[in-house]
């Protein structure tokens, strides 16, 4: 029997699983960082999901973890590196919350295209305001999508029902694969260029820079909008702000920050052509399900022998 320490909140299905399979679950869902290193004395396996911070502090804190399990898409918040170095081995659910994240992309465009929050609580003010809010369709648009992985292939194929013109970006994909999406692959300062929409779906890029500052937003069409449901730290806060005030880009909905939660005085949350949300990618009870079986099921068979640590 192994001894697991649950860091955050995770569906009871993927604990159950590992219950029935004999090992002892700790959840630590509302401890301190104090408590949880206390915990991991004697934890053979880790489950987080965004918020921990798996630091190579933590990973001292923990001589006998033979594995990490982070219940999401990406491991951004796991020293790999660090983990590694011990032997231990990173896991995650890379499927899991695919299908959330493509469709909160979707509601969160729609929503700032058809001016829904606005409009909404104008409504609910007591205001009948038709004419005030008119917005735009996606039909007919380009969208360019920059990341064509799990989720950015899947926004593609939705955005075709929606008979949206595509352009993608993403330095890994083939050429042929592409065309076989129907996407035509272009280079990132071509499809700002182009695209009425940009939406992310890219992976962080190396230390951390922002994919998108002010060069590349003066190189978007004039009244284009961004769309980020990716990572936060792919978007350069302060220049988009400018971008949108300027008039440059006529809207962000953005559900990703860097850091999290951002400032509550960030004035970009309060212009009047942002749509956001506070990570809500993955929040829906079929998503949470997924990643919390998968991941569990993965770190059951690492702790079977099924999975060895890298070499």
């Amino acid at each position: 029997m192994s001894r697991i320490v649950v860091a955050e909140d995770i569906s009871p299905a993927g604990l159950d699983i590992l219950r029935k399979a004999g090992h002892e679950v700790v959840e630590l869902a509302d401890a301190k960082r104090d408590r949880l290193l206390q915990e991991l004395a004697t934890a053979d396996a880790l489950l987080v999901r965004s918020r921990t911070k798996v630091d190579a502090a933590l990973l001292a804190a923990g001589p006998h973890l033979s594995v990490v399990g982070r219940a999401g898409v990406g491991v951004d918040n796991v020293d790999v590196a660090a983990a590694s170095a011990r032997g231990v081995l990173v896991i995650n659910a890379p499927t899991g919350n695919v299908v959330s994240a493509v469709e909160h992309t979707f509601a969160l465009l729609l929503a700032l295209l058809r001016r829904v929050a606005p409009a909404s609580a104008s409504l609910a003010s007591g205001k009948w305001e038709k004419s005030k809010f008119v917005g735009s369709e996606l039909a007919g648009k380009t969208l360019g999508i920059v990341g064509l992985g799990q989720v950015g292939s899947r926004v593609a194929a939705r955005a075709r029902a929606f008979e949206a013109r595509l352009l993608g970006h993403d330095p890994y994909l083939p050429m042929e694969k592409a065309r076989e999406m129907g996407i035509a692959l272009v280079p990132l300062e071509e499809l700002l260029a182009n695209s009425d929409i940009v939406t992310l779906h890219a992976t962080a890029t190396e230390g951390g820079r922002p994919l998108l500052g002010r060069e590349e937003f003066a190189k978007m069409k004039p009244g284009a909008v961004l769309v980020n449901v990716a990572r936060g730290s792919l978007v350069d806060r302060a220049a988009l702000h400018e971008a949108l005030v300027s008039g440059k880009l006529a809207g962000a909905a953005l559900d990703v920050f860097d850091p999290e939660p951002p400032d509550p005085a960030d004035p970009l949350l309060s212009l009047p052509n942002v749509v956001a949300t506070p990570h809500l990618g993955a929040s829906t009870v079929e998503a949470q399900e997924r990643v919390s079986l998968q991941t569990a099921e993965a770190v059951a068979e690492a702790l079977a022998g099924a999975s060895s640590p890298p070499s």
